[in-house]
């Protein structure tokens, strides 16, 4: 690949324009708002001169809903040799795209599995897709060269392909992505008009379990529109659980002891099943789950502590598989959790205590 074209430019474009450049490859930008294709070119994405001929790929980065209608225009101008759009959902925008009587040959629908809660090209970053999985949802129709065109980005940003049906591919992302954006938002919605001492006793688990739902609202009611019966059909599934939650939450409040054991069962079964969802999430670079112990250090909040610490943990010969960061309320301290094999807890723990560091284990 030599030339491309990127049609939007928000987060996913814009990101996909930088990872493009960066390797050398001429990227031409277009935007029906004319201030992002320029902004995204002044980060270094590209260029908005049109191209002189047709380029190797245009890169279709619109919402769902319009992916037919601008690859429809880019197949009759003669954009491209071949043709990818980037949407989250894969089998409407297909439907569209049939009905319009686009080429099917020259076209692959793909979804990078990445993003981030700011939305537009200010947010974009060269790396987004390192390391990310890329499906891929080619059909019968689609010919080689256009896979390999796919291919070929895929590998330019620094993702893994994944191939797909299209209709799997949204079930997926309906339970892995879609779905668990609502809930954060649910969950979120709660502190909306939560007593201020409440939201205050916040700590890393709201925080987590919340992060999503700081994304873009308008943005995500397009993705959802394009995948709502599925999504209808996971929150349906979640609440006949949460329903069950409640009646054995209020069951463990009743006189009886019977009911309260019933009750108590009934809640436990909830989170011993979703422990073992959660052991089914893939680990670190996709492999099978692993068991970490942390080893928890407490920190001051300033200029070169973290780097101090990791160093440290490097000279004890300790890599550090995971790592999260938990703000005291009031305090410029903090509490930093490392994630590390449970076969080097006890060497770490006591490299850090013997270079003054305050060490609180697991064990």
């Amino acid at each position: 690949m030599r030339t491309a074209v990127v049609i939007g430019t928000g987060l996913i474009g814009t990101s996909a324009a930088l990872a493009l450049t960066a390797r050398g490859i001429t990227v031409h930008l277009r935007d029906t708002d004319p201030d992002a294709a320029r902004t995204a070119a002044s980060l270094g994405a590209g260029t908005v001169d049109e191209p002189e001929g047709a380029v190797d790929l245009a890169v279709i980065a619109v919402p769902p809903p319009l992916i037919a209608g601008v690859l429809a225009a880019a197949q009759r101008e003669g954009l491209a040799r071949s043709y990818t759009d980037v949407a989250s959902v894969k089998a409407g925008p297909r439907q569209d795209i049939a009905a319009l009587g686009c080429d099917t040959v020259h076209y692959i629908g793909s979804h990078p599995m990445a993003g981030a809660e700011r939305s537009g090209p200010l947010a974009a970053r060269a790396d987004l897709f390192e390391g990310r999985t890329w499906v891929l949802t080619p059909t019968a129709d689609t010919d080689t060269d256009t896979l390999n065109a796919a291919l070929e980005l895929v590998a330019l940003c620094g993702a893994v392909p994944v191939v797909m049906d299209a209709a799997a591919h949204d079930r997926a992302v309906a339970l892995v992505s879609h779905t668990p954006q609502v809930l954060a938002s649910l969950v979120a919605a709660r502190l909306e008009h939560a007593e201020e001492n409440a939201v205050r006793l916040a700590g890393p688990g709201i925080r987590d379990t919340t992060r999503i739902a700081g994304s873009n609202a308008r943005m995500w009611v397009e993705i959802l529109s394009a995948n709502a019966g599925v999504v209808a059909d996971i929150l349906e599934e979640l609440a006949a659980d949460l329903g069950g939650a409640v009646a054995g939450l209020r069951a463990i409040e009743a006189a009886d002891e019977a009911k309260r054991e019933e009750g108590a069962r009934a809640v436990e079964d909830v989170l011993r099943r979703g422990n073992a969802g959660r052991s089914r999430i893939p680990g670190k670079h996709g492999a099978p789950p692993t068991r970490y112990e942390t080893v928890a250090v407490f920190i001051g909040d300033q200029p070169g502590e973290l780097a101090r610490l990791f160093a440290e943990a490097g000279r004890a010969g300790v890599n550090i598989e995971d790592v999260l960061i938990e703000h005291s309320t009031g305090l410029q301290a903090g509490l930093v959790q490392l994630m590390v094999a449970p076969s080097a807890v006890v060497g770490l723990t006591s490299a850090l205590q013997e270079r003054g560091w305050r060490v609180r284990s697991d064990r």
